[in-house]
Formats: structure tokens, sequence, C-alpha cells
């Protein structure tokens, strides 16, 4: 073990602002941590949408592979079926059948991508998991509490970014919270 500190801590008192020094406290680290752990241990806001944004394109990106991916495998399996023309499948052509499912496979490769694009995103960004999940947890209190009632919306005018998704910086986090008291405002209290 190694001191961090090497000079003695000062404390200030309750009563007066002037310093009391304390010479029997001394902070150690041991040799086996970094010290960038210790100095990293909180994330800042403008940090935390930088990396969410990052995050979300991520997703976004890997939307496209996932949804080539199951086209091209849809495509692969299902043409290279032997096909009987005469024989219906669940009273559809089987042509038309196969072309839905070549498209449903798609389909699912486009809603697979996110998931994927997330999970390469995390392994690549694991260092910094723990702090992250912390941010999330605290960014997605603040969205439950300054967002609209889901009740105020109707099928003509629904509730603009519900869940924040679309947040990636703190001029959009201030933007974001204009429009849900706009929102407010107008469903509560309706133009005539």
């Amino acid at each position: 073990m190694r001191p961090i500190l090497q000079r003695p801590v000062t404390f200030l008192s309750l009563r007066s602002t002037r310093p009391i020094p304390s010479r029997s406290l001394k902070i150690t680290r041991f040799n086996s941590t970094k010290a960038s752990e210790a100095a990293q241990s909180h994330l800042s806001w403008p940090e935390y949408l930088a990396i969410r944004a990052n995050r979300r394109r991520w997703q976004n990106a890997m939307t496209i592979p996932c949804s080539l991916l199951g086209l091209f495998t849809g495509a692969s399996y299902f043409g290279s079926l032997d096909t009987d023309p005469t024989k219906v499948i669940f009273g559809i052509d089987p042509f038309f059948f196969y072309g839905i499912c070549t498209t449903a496979c798609m389909g699912f490769g486009y809603l697979m991508g996110p998931t994927l694009g997330n999970a390469i995103w995390r392994f690549s960004h694991r260092r910094a998991g723990a702090l992250i999940d912390a941010r999330d947890r605290e960014f997605y209190q603040h969205i439950t509490k300054r967002r609209v009632d889901a009740s105020l919306q109707s099928p003509t005018s629904p509730v603009p970014d519900y869940y924040g998704e679309k947040i990636g910086s703190l001029h959009q986090y201030r933007q974001w919270l204009r429009d849900q008291g706009k929102y407010r405002r107008k469903a509560v209290l309706p133009e005539d």
C-alpha cells in the first residue's frame, strides 16, 4: 500500500470556517487498484448523453446488416425448398407463401438489429457498464417524472417522444422538456 495524500487532510469545523488540521487521517489505496478507477466514479450528464447517442447510433446501424442477413437467410432457405404449385399452403399459393415468409425473416432481422447492436456496444464498453447503468436509471426517473401523462394523448395527437429515446444532448433534453410542457398545455387547455 502507498499513500495517496502526502500531506495531512484538513477538515472544516461546523462552528467556524477555520480549517482544523488532522494528522491522524491518512487516505491510502492498494497498489492493485488503479487511480483512474477512483477518479472515474462519476459520469457527467453531457458525457452520459454522448454515450447514449453513440449507443443509439450502434443500434440503428446494426438494423441494416441484420435485415439483409434475415432477407438472404430466408431467401436461401425458402428458395431451396421443393414446391408443388398445385398444393396450396394455408390456402395461399406456395410461391406467395414463401415470399411472405422471406419478408418475415427480413422483418425478424430488422427487429433483432437494435438488440444485437446494443449487445455489441455493451461488450465494447463493459468497463463503464456500471456507471452507465446507474445513469440510465437516474435518467429514466427524470423522464418518467417530467413526461406528459399518456392518458392525455389522442390518435391524432400522440405524446412527443414519450420515452425520451431521441435525447442525445443537454440541448435536446431541454427541447424535450419544452415539447412536453407545450403538449401538456395544449392537452389541458385546448385552443378555442
